[in-house]
């Protein structure tokens, strides 16, 4: 071979070459140019109305997921992208949140899925949106109805309200007759007539107060915001019954009732109150109510902050200043570690593969829902989803069912003598 024909096949060799490596440069800009920056996520709570505080500490929860997704790397399948989100206001109505949602959809169409919105009225007109556009969501509301419309981009963590009360009732029970000795036999219920109130009631009276041998003595149903408790609560007064199903959904509410009660002489025992929502553990509840008045009140909810969350909660009191981390924390903080799951699944950025994802996702034991497993139904809802109970003990609602998440042991209220009232931060 002669000099030429080689400086002919160096230069050849060499022209492939560099061809080949801008080639292989080029498909990895693609590649880079493909995998986003930042993948936007929705939060459409109220933030404005008489459910705003709610909604601001859901914004807590998913402010810290996204914190610590992005810290420990991102969304890793789409090359270490951030979680962005982005917050819309619901309002306090359920036009209001059907609005919010209709500009949610047609502002922000790279939305891949979105959390939301407190309370079951509102996620019921929002998802109605949210389904017509193929937007996933999740949700921490509790209304089987849901989940019972046959929709295909709505995924339910918390356990329903039928199956909260399915769950909820019997233990109470056991409960009050572990520790009195007999169990309650006539019960008086006072609701809201919001969709969670209604879920809970029907399944209460359709089948569970029979099958705990209890008599419902009063109903009696109000339009939220409530503005006088005094014609509720002398019904439960004349009645007197051994257990009173108290179930606000704003706090404003809850604080009337839970005022008029101590009024009326029902408070500290009296007459035990048990709630089947987070409203009555509200942090703002002390800021009108005394400990005393709320000591020994349990409410069954879908999640609390528990024990295996002390890092978390130090954390939110640290950054928030909140006291104590509700269902409305840690369920929206959760939310985002699931968005994060079903984005890695997904492998791209997509509102139809992120909901794909959802429906054949199984990641296990759940770590910030209780019970069952990170795994959705037929209908959306998620697997073995269980109830927390938590209880007013000492000023702070403390998680005391089910064992494994309990941070205190339990107790059946009974008439308070005065002193055994609190006092100063301890029992006395």
């Amino acid at each position: 071979m002669n000099k030429t024909s080689k400086g002919r096949i160096s230069k050849g060799l060499t022209r492939r070459t560099v061809l080949s490596g801008a080639a292989a440069v080029g498909l990895a800009g693609v590649a880079r140019a493909q995998a986003p920056a930042e993948v936007k996520v929705g939060l459409i709570v109220p933030l404005s109305g008489i459910y705003t505080r709610p909604g601001q500490v859901m914004k807590m929860g998913a402010e810290m997921g996204i914190e610590h997704i992005n810290a420990q790397g991102g969304i890793k399948a789409l090359g270490g992208a951030k979680l962005k989100l982005v917050v819309i206001d619901c309002g306090d109505t359920t036009e209001k949140a059907k609005n919010a949602a209709q500009r949610m959809v047609a502002q922000e169409p790279d939305l891949v899925a979105a959390t939301g919105s407190y309370l079951s009225s509102f996620t019921l007109a929002v998802t109605e949106v949210t389904e017509r556009a193929e937007l996933p969501v999740l949700t921490l509301s509790y209304s089987d109805l849901l989940t019972d419309r046959g929709f295909k981009y709505i995924f339910q963590t918390a356990a329903t309200a039928s199956r909260q009360s399915e769950l909820g009732l019997p233990t109470l029970m056991k409960l009050a007759e572990n520790a009195s000795g007999k169990k309650p036999k006539t019960v008086a219920m006072l609701m809201d007539n919001t969709a969670t109130s209604v879920a809970t009631a029907k399944a209460l009276k359709e089948k569970l107060l029979a099958q705990e041998g209890l008599q419902l003595v009063v109903e009696e149903v109000w339009t939220p915001p409530l503005s006088d408790a005094t014609p509720l609560i002398q019904k439960v007064r004349s009645a007197k019954p051994d257990l009173l199903l108290f179930m606000p959904n704003a706090v404003s509410d809850a604080k009337l009732g839970l005022e008029k009660i101590s009024e009326f002489g029902l408070g500290q025992g009296k007459i035990p109150t048990v709630s089947f929502s987070i409203t009555i553990a509200e942090p703002d509840m002390l800021q009108s109510v005394s400990p005393e008045t709320v000591q020994g009140i349990m409410t069954i909810v879908a999640n609390w902050g528990s024990k295996g969350h002390e890092a978390l909660i130090a954390e939110l009191k640290a950054k928030y200043k909140e006291p104590w981390m509700t269902q409305n924390v840690i369920s929206t903080y959760g939310d985002m570690w699931l968005m994060k799951e079903a984005l890695e699944k997904a492998g791209k950025a997509d509102r139809n593969s992120v909901a794909q994802a959802f429906r054949i996702m199984d990641a296990g034991p759940s770590k910030y829902y209780p019970g069952g497993q990170l795994k959705f139904d037929e209908k959306g809802r998620r697997l073995g989803a269980g109830v927390v109970i938590v209880q007013w003990q000492s000023g702070v609602p403390v998680t005391v069912y089910p064992p494994e998440l309990a941070q205190a042991q339990p107790f059946w209220p009974k008439n308070i003598k005065r002193r055994e009232i609190f006092q100063g931060g301890e029992l006395s």
